[in-house]
């Protein structure tokens, strides 16, 4: 058993978002202590490790708490979660293609600007007359 504490450090994660998770619910089947303090077994954790992930990929608060609904019904629901998952994959793929045009600017830009300081291009501005700087 771990507590909050143990949790955050095992999992890399701020106290805040494991109460906060907590809090919303996310975490079903927390145990409590004598004290009546959280304590978390290996499956809270496997779980919490997930919620992470989901978080990571981009999943709103509102769509994990469906998940969990839907992981608590059991694999009567697995067609459902995969179609949340196949949603949020489809979304990420759209991020990681604008990344990647957006590194493929960088990366055009920076040769542009190298060929300019080599002298192998004359220095052209979309927003200063340059003409004046030769």
């Amino acid at each position: 058993m771990y507590t909050m504490k143990q949790v955050c450090q095992k999992l890399d994660m701020t106290y805040e978002t494991l109460k906060y998770y907590c809090k919303e619910g996310l975490i079903p089947n927390v145990k409590r202590d004598k004290n009546n303090y959280r304590i978390f077994d290996n499956n809270n954790i496997n779980w919490i490790s997930s919620l992470t992930c989901l978080k990571k990929c981009g999943m709103s608060i509102q769509d994990m708490k469906k998940y969990l609904g839907l992981c608590l019904q059991g694999s009567s629901s697995i067609p459902d979660r995969k179609e949340m998952l196949a949603a949020q994959r489809k979304l990420l793929i759209q991020k990681m293609n604008e990344l990647k045009e957006s590194i493929d600017f960088i990366d055009w830009k920076q040769n542009f600007y190298d060929e300019i300081l080599t002298g192998k291009r004359p220095y052209e501005s979309y927003l200063i007359d340059t003409t004046k700087e030769k």
